[in-house]
């Protein structure tokens, strides 16, 4: 019989897609055959000839199950589904009738299935389809992903778990995740005093990590729907640092820290052969992630031809430095299938931070 295993979240950007692919790798460790699937997709991209939720994507190509990616996601939200939804041209009991079977198909092939939500509780309901209710129709035992604090998250668990209740939803366990590790267990402890009432158990998961929370640069590539000028491992680089290019040559060189993503205007010529003479050199390899040269001002024939000869990795952006920098502050890094470190990373962190076991013992529990 196979178990089923709904993960959840209080919001986006919780963690929930790292803890999936956490679950994936450990599940895979204990049983053969380890299936996903993401029942509602709000967030797609194109699959082959298939339109599905980027979620099911990048499980399908980390895990190989690229053969079942049809059944991953059966509801895929594309940009006009919503209004053809609420003008009648979509059929609800059709949607839930494709959750479902999709499900049934999975489980008859694999001996554990991990289920993921979309966003928070809520998300859905205007197609009638929230998680509480793909998760009770799907008999599926919940654990919901929080991120990281105590009244803040004691105030979201109670607003999304009125949901699961009222839903008859199974919700067995919340996991704190992004906290401190300084804090960890002090913030579990608190956490776990407001929940002492409830059923509810709480749990850590992993500690904050900079390697998770900042982009790399494919992502800012594809955030800019820009090419970008690199190998596979460049692309897979985590900027933890972005720096305007906008003091002197020595003064930009002086302060450039580790993994620095500079942004750089197209006019200043002396600047962006500096950077590419010294991209040459391994410290500064270490340093100089890459760059994005901003503006409308053209690149002069030769400083094109040495940042070029470089290697030094680099997007090409026509929006002003202040646009450019703005964009990148606001966005939150998704995890795709590219970012292979930190695909890596989840993968050796999860073994030593996500209580596998204790979450697997859960599911055999009748409640």
């Amino acid at each position: 019989m196979c178990k089923k295993l709904y993960i959840a979240a209080t919001g986006q950007n919780c963690g929930k897609t790292t803890m999936s692919i956490s679950m994936m790798h450990l599940a895979r460790k204990k049983y053969d055959r380890v299936g996903f699937i993401k029942p509602i997709g709000p967030k797609i991209e194109m699959f082959g000839n298939l339109m599905v939720d980027m979620d099911a994507a990048l499980m399908a190509k980390t895990y190989g199950l690229e053969e079942d990616i049809s059944l991953m996601s059966p509801v895929a939200l594309h940009k006009n589904f919503t209004r053809e939804f609420l003008a009648g041209r979509i059929n609800p009991e059709e949607l839930e009738k494709s959750v479902v079977d999709a499900v049934k198909e999975l489980e008859k092939k694999y001996d554990f299935l991990i289920i993921e939500g979309a966003g928070h509780a809520g998300v859905g309901s205007i197609i009638g389809l929230n998680n509480a209710r793909v998760a009770h129709l799907l008999d599926a035992p919940v654990i919901i992903v929080t991120g990281s604090g105590i009244g803040s998250v004691v105030d979201s668990l109670r607003l999304n778990m009125a949901l699961f209740e009222k839903e008859k939803a199974d919700v067995r366990l919340a996991i704190i995740n992004k906290v401190r590790y300084d804090k960890r267990q002090q913030i579990i402890n608190l956490v776990e005093q407001a929940f002492d009432r409830s059923p509810l158990r709480i749990t850590g998961g992993f500690n904050y990590s900079p390697i998770l929370a900042n982009p790399t640069l494919g992502h800012i590539s594809r955030m800019f729907k820009l090419p970008l000028r690199a190998n596979d491992r460049e692309r897979s680089r985590i900027i933890h640092n972005i720096q305007l290019g906008a003091a002197s040559s020595q003064k930009v060189v002086d302060s450039l820290l580790e993994d620095t993503l500079l942004i750089v205007t197209g006019s200043r010529d002396e600047l962006l052969v500096t950077l590419s003479s010294l991209y040459h050199i391994q410290e500064y390899q270490e340093k100089i992630a890459g760059l994005i040269i901003t503006g409308h001002a053209v690149v002069s024939d030769i400083s094109q031809k040495i940042v070029e000869d470089s290697g030094i990795p680099y997007i090409r952006v026509h929006e002003t430095t202040a646009d450019v920098y703005t964009a990148l502050s606001e966005d939150v890094a998704k995890i795709t299938f590219e970012d292979l470190e930190k695909l890596n990373w989840i993968k050796s962190h999860a073994e030593n931070e996500v209580d596998f076991e204790s979450i697997d013992a859960m599911l055999e529990q009748n409640c």
